[in-house]
């Protein structure tokens, strides 16, 4: 059986063209196994979302190659790229993003139908969710009664949903403080762990970093692992 869940080879992104050309990333290549969760660190406008947003088939490499479950994402339509996505990887963002008018459980019921979870199945998946989330009492209130603690577990919680292989989180602790933020990423690592899955998290954030198993810096478009 193959441990790959992620591998990339020579991505490169290039905006504009002729002289507005802006080359945000320069022949990037990684691999991530099942059960490790990756850090990637770097200044602000080094291509660390760029890059993230390649790896969720958000945007499309310049050059290179995407495999994904051993799929090769980079010869995709966006249709099929879509379908991936909904099934296969879960974001986790900076700000959580929930849907106003919509309360925690039904957050999670939206999922269902993007990812074509079983509704049985589902049921059982969300209440394990919020149960092991500690959200199982707020699954009735609306964002506007959470706490920004809350919020972002309700935001993780939504990532997990369709048990995806790989897990993509941009500064999931920004808006948090040292203590919850350190809880959420605790939050992703036992999901890894427990489930065999993958994580990349994208961090300005040192203080999270051991509870990683790798750590790469990019900057200038280039990428380089930290020992």
């Amino acid at each position: 059986m193959n441990k790959e869940i992620l591998k990339l080879e020579n991505i490169s992104k290039v905006f504009g063209d002729g002289n507005t050309e802006n080359r945000v990333l320069s022949n990037i290549s990684l691999s991530i196994k099942r059960g490790e969760f990756v850090a990637l660190v770097g200044p602000s406008g080094s291509g660390k979302s760029t890059l993230l947003s390649i790896i969720g088939a958000l945007l499309s490499p310049s050059d290179g190659q995407l495999f994904l479950d051993n799929q090769a994402l980079h010869s995709m339509t966006k249709k099929q790229q879509n379908q991936v996505r909904a099934k296969n990887i879960g974001f986790i963002f900076q700000a959580s993003n929930l849907i106003s008018y919509l309360n925690v459980r039904e957050q999670l019921n939206l999922m269902v139908a993007i990812s074509r979870l079983d509704k049985e199945e589902a049921k059982k998946r969300i209440d394990a969710l919020l149960r092991d989330l500690g959200l199982h009492q707020k699954e009735h209130h609306y964002p506007k009664e959470l706490s920004g603690g809350e919020k972002q577990r309700v935001a993780i919680a939504r990532a997990f949903m369709n048990n995806p292989s790989i897990i993509l989180a941009d500064e999931p602790t920004a808006s948090l403080d040292s203590k919850r933020g350190r809880q959420v990423v605790e939050m992703i690592a036992t999901e890894v762990q427990s489930r065999n899955k993958a994580a990349l998290m994208v961090t300005h954030d040192e203080r999270m970093l051991d509870l990683c198993d790798r750590v790469y810096h990019i900057e200038d478009g280039y990428l380089i692992e930290r020992c």
